[in-house]
């Protein structure tokens, strides 16, 4: 072996302590058997190097610096976590400062001579900042998941991260603009730290309801806003998931799309408990955004009001009365035939369209004829068939 092992006999990884969470993860594993080899001259150290290489790729990765800086930043490691509460002791807060030394020894390392060594791949190393920096982003925005990401879906007792969230660009955004102005303006008072009204949208479907609530999260000055989107059916589950943001620094949005019950389903019940609160307060920094296309959620017939129940009338009072409990209720109506023809004129700018605007209109007027829903989402519909008009 031409390598200089002595180069390579003192493992930065050993020393680990404050930060010891990362060597659990596939990269270190590897690096920490590679360096077992080198020290005792075994040529398997090779194999563990391609492990290592493996799993930085995996993960989409081709710098070991920024690998690290990844998971440093956003893993729920007791360091991290500390520090989002500010509760970091002074000894813990000076033995990760010491960690995140030793880890950027390991990526000043000769990795090229290794790597010529044994003919193979190279990684980058990129160092890492410094712990103070990692300490501040904690404070500023917690870490793990709701640090990282922006968007989640409760399913089935677990928050799924969503990676690109499905919301418009905000000058996609037209019409609607008061109902607009009101759904920001209480997520504003949210994000400053006020307690704020849960919100119902409701009104016609195709009219932007949901796209509404989604498009917050690309609003300026919106950073700290994380959205949850709940189905329905899962709404025994709200209380536990409440319970875990409450103790994070970020506000929540609980996003209940097209929400809507039949007269036998108790799920309304949970729902108020959760407007309402129970024993266990909303915190502060949750709240909850519906849409639905009905003004009462649940469902009623007629046959409701001629049962032989002797309060018929305070049981259906009960349940049409379950918007109310919104505290901001914003009703998004179809457009008037004037504002769905300027809607479709400012959408074909945005898109490029290119015919003529007289040409444009008579066909506009026509789709309206023929297709009596005035929303945004008809008026996409019609530019996505001109081609075929």
């Amino acid at each position: 072996m031409t390598l200089n092992v002595e180069n390579w006999k003192n493992d930065p990884l050993n020393g680990l302590s404050a930060c010891r969470n990362l060597l659990e993860l596939p990269a270190l594993s590897a690096l920490g058997r590679m360096f077992r080899d080198l020290r005792r001259e075994r040529p398997g150290w090779a194999v563990h190097y391609c492990e290592a290489f493996y799993a930085l790729t995996a993960e989409g990765y081709d710098d070991l610096g920024r690998y690290l800086e990844e998971h440093i930043r956003y893993d729920e490691s007791p360091v991290a976590l500390s520090a989002a509460k500010g509760s970091l002791s002074p000894s813990i807060a000076a033995a990760a400062r010491r960690d995140v030394g030793l880890l950027n020894d390991l990526l000043s390392l000769p990795w090229g001579e290794l790597c010529e060594e044994g003919g193979l791949p190279r990684w980058n190393c990129t160092p890492l900042p410094s712990f103070d920096a990692f300490r501040q982003f904690y404070e500023e925005n917690g870490c793990g998941q709701f640090a990282r990401y922006r968007a989640f879906v409760w399913q089935d007792g677990a928050l799924i991260p969503v990676e690109r969230p499905d919301c418009l660009p905000t000058e996609e955004m037209l019409g609607y603009q008061r109902q607009r102005d009101q759904v920001a303006a209480n997520t504003r008072a949210l994000l400053s730290g006020r307690r704020v009204n849960n919100m119902l949208l409701y009104g016609a479907s195709g009219t932007g309801k949901s796209a509404t609530v989604k498009a917050l999260l690309g609003m300026e000055g919106m950073e700290n806003l994380r959205l949850i989107e709940v189905d329905k059916t899962d709404l025994g589950g709200i209380p536990q998931l409440v319970r875990l943001l409450g103790h994070q620094p970020q506000k929540f949005i609980l996003f209940i799309d097209d929400l809507a019950f039949e007269k036998d389903d108790h799920n309304y019940s949970v729902l108020k408990t959760i407007l309402e609160g129970g024993v266990e307060p909303r915190p502060d920094n949750v709240a909850v955004y519906a849409t639905t296309n009905r003004r009462h959620l649940v469902r009623e017939t007629f046959s409701d009001r001629l049962g032989d129940e002797v309060d018929a009338s305070e049981t259906i009072q009960e349940k049409t009365s379950l918007s109310e409990r919104f505290g901001l209720r914003v009703l998004f109506q179809e457009l008037t035939k004037n504002q769905f023809l300027n809607l479709i004129r400012q959408l074909a700018a945005l898109r490029g369209v290119t015919m003529e605007e007289e040409q444009l209109m008579a066909l506009a007027v026509r789709w309206d004829i023929r297709n009596p829903n005035r929303t945004p989402r008809s008026a996409v519909q019609f530019l996505d068939s001109l081609a075929t008009l």
